[in-house]
């Protein structure tokens, strides 16, 4: 007698399952893949936000901190911006201006007595919430002649080339400033109240500039930080 033995394989049926099985798995992977990437693309944008808007945040403490910067004591010597003529409200020595959307500081850097006839001396830093970015202006007063750098994008979208992908400065009715006492009460009736202020908080609500791969919408981070400006309390 001859031995018969079964027929080797696999079935259609099992074939099938197989194959739905492979894509199930293959699926799953896949969708892991993309997930991943959306999540590594949304930390990128998370942290260029966030080194942008700190960044930011930085210079300008560090520059509204020298406020009424003084060293020889001079007396007088504080300037309209407007005019570069000599301040009617030499109180307000080196805060000239101060508002919830732009502060105007001013400082001896050089140091001569006198304030303006130097660079980085007169700055000014304002919200263009149309535009969604903040300006830096610098301003000079050299023998009275007053020239200035212009309100040039600091932080946000740069006018001149659109193409350049930045962050947006969406503060909106959030206040750019603060401004508060020695006690720790606001400062509300400004400019009459600006030789009270011995402290000021920035605020940037900034805004992606590409979406986020995850839900399709800019991120947006709130950032602070505050500033006191020592010499603006010196009596002399």
């Amino acid at each position: 007698m001859k031995k018969s033995y079964g027929a080797g394989g696999f079935t259609l049926v099992e074939l099938l399952m197989a194959v739905v099985v492979g894509m199930v798995l293959l699926g799953a992977i896949w969708s892991a893949v993309i997930a991943g990437q959306k999540s590594s693309v949304g930390i990128e944008r998370k942290i260029t936000t966030g080194q942008d808007a700190r960044s930011a945040l930085e210079i300008m403490a560090a520059e509204i901190r020298m406020a009424s910067f003084n060293p020889l004591f001079a007396r007088g010597m504080w300037i309209e911006p407007a005019s570069c003529s000599r301040a009617a409200n030499q109180s307000w020595r080196g805060i000239q201006e101060a508002s919830a959307a732009a502060v105007t500081i001013e400082m001896d850097l050089e140091p001569d007595g006198r304030c303006g006839n130097s660079g980085n001396e007169i700055i000014r830093y304002a919200y263009d919430e149309p535009s969604g970015r903040i300006t830096r202006e610098t301003i000079r007063c050299a023998s009275g002649i007053r020239t200035s750098s212009g309100a040039q994008p600091f932080l946000g979208p740069i006018p001149s080339n659109p193409a350049v992908r930045t962050v947006r400065v969406i503060n909106g009715g959030v206040p750019l400033f603060r401004y508060y006492d020695g006690k720790g009460a606001e400062v509300v009736n400004l400019p009459a109240e600006i030789p009270r202020i011995r402290r000021i908080e920035i605020v940037l609500v900034a805004e992606s500039a590409d979406a986020d791969p995850r839900t399709g919408e800019p991120r947006r981070t709130a950032f602070s930080t505050s500033v006191m400006p020592r010499n603006h309390g010196v009596q002399f």
